[in-house]
């Protein structure tokens, strides 16, 4: 009978979800795609463990060890996609693709001088960990390009980003010291077990997808003109409601809160506001959060942070960073232009 290893397994688990992550929607396509681009690695790499450990097919063993420096970078970007504009995003996916590239090739190309792969990668694991927990800290409303409804699951999913990295740097760890010591005597064992904890995280993550997929909004086909005119209805109902109870001000606003007001279901009023609008729902939401912040620093003292914690922004880097966006100026700037009259 023929033996399958889990590595084999925990692939063919990666590719299945791979694909299923182009078809998540986020709230920006290309988070989506670094996901996918993700798994499609970790299944790779799995894949090429499995053969090597497996069947002891050892003819690709320096692109499976190189392969790892692809999960820090992809991870990371696929979060940081929805927190920055197109421009600065390209530059930061173009600096971080670029050093995994260059560092893996480089490692490629002289692997039989430096030996160390384990290093790099360790090394890499530990900076994006760093970067992650710091996308972290930064909380929802740093999240501009995300869905309404789940950019305070993603700061979750970010941990648990975090989790993985963490996870992935002892595994790596404790199989490179076993090949130092024991030869590599341990090191089946333990790629058997880190499989193990992989596959039962991937069943995890095969099971939320039908739930984000059931909640997402569908965004393909632009509406006819009649539909067209529904959507600009619903987006005038959504700002009337929005401006008449402002509870844009409370930082823990969903978009389901706002459909429960108006009586209508979410996805409705997501394509209400993306085409009405050409904006997700919180870019939205942080529309009326930055005007009634600016009403507070023409007509009042308040300092500037009350102002921010007054208007429903929970972190002073965001509120900043869309405030120089929307009146081209900081938050202090605009205040010396328009001084509360005495």
């Amino acid at each position: 009978m023929l033996s399958v290893p889990l590595p084999i397994l925990a692939a063919l688990l990666c590719a299945v979800i791979a694909p299923l992550m182009l078809r998540l929607d986020l709230g920006r396509r290309i988070s989506g795609v670094l996901f996918a681009l993700l798994f499609t690695s970790f299944a790779l790499q799995s894949l090429l463990v499995g053969m090597r450990f497996g069947y002891g097919v050892e003819r690709f063993i320096t692109f499976q060890r190189v392969l790892p420096m692809s999960a820090g970078p992809l991870l990371y970007l696929g979060f940081l996609a929805l927190t920055l504009d197109g421009t600065r995003f390209r530059q930061q996916a173009l600096l971080h693709l670029g050093a995994a590239f260059g560092l893996a090739l480089g490692l490629g190309l002289f692997a039989n001088i430096f030996r160390d792969f384990d290093l790099v990668i360790s090394a890499s694991y530990l900076i994006y960990t760093a970067l992650l927990v710091r996308l972290a800290r930064r909380g929802p409303d740093n999240l501009i390009h995300a869905r309404l409804d789940i950019a305070r699951p993603v700061i979750r999913w970010i941990y648990g980003a975090v989790g993985l990295l963490l996870a992935l740097l002892v595994l790596d760890t404790a199989i490179a010291l076993s090949f130092v010591m024991t030869r590599g005597t341990n090191a089946p064992a333990l790629v058997t077990f880190g499989s193990g904890l992989l596959i039962l995280l991937l069943l995890l993550i095969l099971t939320s997808i039908p739930t984000l997929m059931a909640l997402q909004r569908n965004t393909k086909a632009k509406p006819d003109p009649a539909v067209e005119g529904e959507e600009t209805k619903l987006e005038a109902a959504a700002r009337a409601l929005l401006e008449r109870s402002q509870i844009y001000l409370d930082p823990d606003l969903t978009v389901q809160r706002i459909a429960r007001r108006l009586s209508v279901p979410e996805r409705s009023l997501s394509n209400a506001i993306n085409f009405s609008q050409g904006m997700n729902v919180s870019q939205y939401v942080n529309g009326f959060r930055l005007a009634h912040a600016a009403g507070l620093l023409r007509e009042t003292e308040d300092s500037v942070a009350k102002v921010m914690s007054q208007s429903g922004f929970l972190t002073r880097s965001n509120f900043y960073r869309e405030f120089q966006r929307v009146y081209g100026q900081s938050p202090a700037s605009y205040r010396a232009e328009h001084p509360p009259r005495g």
